[in-house]
């Protein structure tokens, strides 16, 4: 039997790894903004966008179905707003099989855990909503030329996956305080590191099916620099089970839609 991942799953992995931060610290080191500007210019999870497509093709579906750049080929409608940009879509057979959101936070913990938080769980809220609303149905299609002669025009939900690098360091692996001015929080989140925030964020994602499915990637700079390495907190969490879970949904894709 095949392997449902690629035979070096685990190399494309840490190369991803290792480009990222190839291209987060020389943007740092080029870019007059600073690591603002290394965030703001786009492209240092490129690696994983290429694993993606490498495992969608894997899977037997063309590589046409997969869209990994263009803003506008990655962009599909919202519901809370007209459209969202995402960093990755497979589409096969006019269907929407797959979207994936990648985030990275180096440094600035305080500043970004809460922003990334809440972009996560808008984004989610708003994707199933215009799924439900069917903004994804073959009806909607922009070019219904291209499936006029479609017998079955149902549409199973989509595969929504979250994946976040995050910066192994002391500032993200200590405790940090929180504030219990007028309610206790939720005890979990007591002395709780960035890196455990994180951790809870993904599974809690999972757990209130917001996505699909959610990957935590810690990686210390130093390290993933020269050699990709990597860790995550938990197999549920690993890019791996993401990974997988991404193929069985492309290969049930196209057994059903041929």
């Amino acid at each position: 039997m095949t392997a449902i991942l690629p035979e070096n799953f685990d190399d494309k992995i840490k190369n991803a790894v290792k480009s990222f931060w190839h291209l987060r610290l020389n943007s740092n080191s080029n870019s007059q903004e600073g690591a603002r500007g290394a965030v703001i210019s786009g492209g240092n999870l490129d690696g994983f966008t290429h694993l993606i497509k490498d495992v969608v093709i894997h899977c037997g579906l063309p590589e046409s179905s997969v869209i990994i750049s263009g803003k506008k080929r990655l962009t599909i409608p919202g519901y809370f707003r007209p459209t969202k940009i995402w960093d990755a879509l497979v589409i096969y057979k006019s269907r929407l099989i797959a979207a994936f959101e990648l985030k990275s936070q180096v440094g600035s913990f305080g500043n970004n855990f809460n922003n990334r938080t809440e972009e996560s769980i808008g984004s989610a809220k708003d994707f199933w909503t215009a799924h439900r609303e069917s903004a994804f149905s073959l009806d909607n299609y922009s070019n219904q030329k291209s499936i006029s002669n479609l017998v079955n025009k149902d549409i199973t939900p989509p595969f929504l996956a979250y994946l976040m690098l995050l910066e192994s360091c002391d500032a993200s692996n200590s405790p940090v305080r929180v504030e219990e001015e007028h309610f206790r929080v939720f005890s979990e989140f007591n002395n709780s590191s960035y890196a455990t925030r994180y951790k809870i964020l993904c599974e809690r994602l999972i757990l209130e099916n917001m996505y699909s499915a959610t990957s935590l990637v810690l990686s210390n700079r130093t390290n993933g620099l020269a050699s990709g390495d990597y860790s995550s907190p938990s197999t549920a969490l690993s890019p791996k089970s993401l990974f997988a879970e991404l193929a069985g949904k492309l290969l049930a894709a196209k057994e059903v839609y041929g």
